[in-house]
């Protein structure tokens, strides 16, 4: 009870510590923007609401050509893109020139709509790209000043599967430096905001990407996720994510390269407004791996077994979650159990609350070879160290054990509400929500659950065990009809 009574009054005594340290940073730090009281202009074209997956459909019908879908995302992007900077680099007279010959394919093809559906599945549908990934002719700083005049010379896999598709890139979005941080905020490109309040952060790594979606001036977007860069981003702008199965889809192409054991934890995944282009997109973005994770397979929600943990069991380090949040996920379990007859079985895990630990010593760990990636680990003592490793084993284990094939966990997406501008830099450890799912290597899917009193979006994350990403994106397409998924109601 003693070590339980001391962990508390630290978390006390750390939360006054942090607001003393933000109120005193407002102080000093210079004013506020004065657009950061705007608003977003409202979307006024109707193609801009359209799921990626019923654009390809609509272009492939030559309902409408893939010029007039470009050239609406590009008008989007230039409406918006001065309040919240998410596009850092477009390459809009491509994307047209691109557009053109999807629509000339279009009406010359033969073979009729279902050869093209199935050679090209997003044929004529535009998308965005963090930048820390390779897009020919695009910079690949990754926010680092000193790789300010980097361009990429190839595309990385996963763009280049996304191309071969169809699709037609439109530019790179803001990140973090060297996608290492809760906010993206950099010194080449400068800070990018919410959409819903622009005095708040978008999060980070894949910021740029959340908040040109959530802005309606992407559909869809290519993320990565190493402590939860993917699941934070569409969790503060309330879009759809997913962290796939680690190992599924191809890391190479991105900056900076992972190393030690962090090829096991860094994933790539698709970002989008819709939930039902969150399987099309893994399908192609995984290539032939996506036959390990069975997503054409139908799945039964009735029959799966559902837990819910509302918290991290209170560590010292993260903030409390906000009891919106916690009333988010209360009002799941009670959809679940009344639409599917399930019953959803609360729960604490005691591991959790080592979960910034566990992140932080396993990031560190050497790999097979005994290369250590970064100093982390000798900031440890041994003993500490091993205290850690034994945690995770002992939460894989578990997790593993409790989901099996058929189950699927609730989780907070991270203890607070999107937050404002820099404060990240006062709750650093709050991440650890979402990174701990990376070193355990689990897919998970962020959803958004609708708005707070403030207008800020909700969520919650879904997890499964490995192999079973299906499970989740299953249960996010029906969060998003119960919950009204992504909403257009900025500021």
């Amino acid at each position: 009870m003693a070590p339980r009574r001391m962990e508390r009054f630290l978390g006390r005594m750390l939360r006054v510590v942090v607001k003393v340290l933000f109120a005193a940073f407002k102080l000093l730090a210079p004013q506020q923007r004065s657009d950061d009281n705007r608003r977003l202009p409202p979307i006024a074209n109707t193609l801009l609401t359209v799921p990626a997956i019923q654009l390809a459909q609509k272009i492939r019908r030559k309902e409408v050509t893939s010029v007039e879908v470009v050239q609406a995302y590009i008008d989007r992007i230039q409406e918006v893109n001065p309040l919240i900077n998410a596009v850092v680099k477009d390459r809009f007279a491509a994307a047209l020139q691109e557009a053109t010959l999807v629509d000339k394919l279009v009406v010359e093809e033969t073979g009729g709509e279902d050869v093209l559906e199935d050679r090209l599945p997003l044929l004529g549908v535009p998308f965005t790209v963090k930048e820390s990934f390779a897009l020919q002719g695009m910079p690949n700083s990754t926010g680092l000043p000193s790789r300010r005049s980097v361009v990429s010379g190839i595309d990385a896999p996963s763009v280049a599967l996304l191309k071969r598709a169809g699709a037609i890139p439109l530019g790179v979005t803001n990140c973090s430096e060297l996608c290492m941080w809760l906010e993206s905020h950099n010194h080449v490109y400068g800070i990018t905001r919410n959409p819903y309040q622009l005095g708040r952060g978008a999060g980070g790594s894949s910021g740029g990407e959340g908040s040109v979606i959530a802005s309606g001036a992407s559909v869809i977007g290519v993320g990565s996720d190493i402590g939860g860069s993917i699941r934070m981003p569409c969790f503060f702008n309330g879009i759809f994510g997913h962290k796939p199965t680690s190992g599924i889809v191809c890391n190479d192409g991105q900056y900076p390269p992972p190393s030690g054991q962090q090829p096991g934890f860094l994933c790539t995944g698709p970002m989008c407004r819709y939930a039902q282009d969150l399987v099309p997109m893994l399908k192609i973005m995984a290539g032939p791996d996506a036959e390990k994770l069975c997503l054409s397979a139908d799945v039964d929600l009735s029959k799966l077994r559902f837990f819910s943990v509302p918290h991290d069991g209170g560590s010292p380090l993260s903030s409390p979650v906000d009891p919106q949040l916690i009333q988010a996920q209360r009002k799941v379990v009670e959809r679940l159990e009344a639409d599917l007859g399930v019953k959803v079985k609360e729960m604490r895990i005691p591991q959790l609350k080592y979960s910034f630990q566990i992140w932080g010593a396993m990031m560190s760990s050497p790999d097979k070879d005994g290369k250590i990636p970064t100093s982390f680990a000798e900031l440890m003592n041994g003993g500490f160290y091993v205290f850690c490793v034994h945690q995770k084993e002992s939460l894989q284990r578990e997790l593993e054990e409790l989901l099996g094939l058929d189950g699927v966990l609730l989780y907070p997406s991270h203890p607070q509400l999107a937050p404002k501008h820099h404060y990240p830099l006062f709750t650093p450890f709050n991440f650890s929500y979402t990174g701990i799912f990376n070193i355990l290597g689990l897919p998970v899917t962020q959803c958004p659950l609708g708005l707070s009193e403030e207008g800020l979006p909700l969520g919650v994350q879904l997890v499964a065990g490995k192999l079973q990403d299906r499970l989740t994106l299953a249960t996010a397409l029906y969060l998003e009809q119960a919950f009204g998924g992504w909403r257009d109601k900025f500021g």
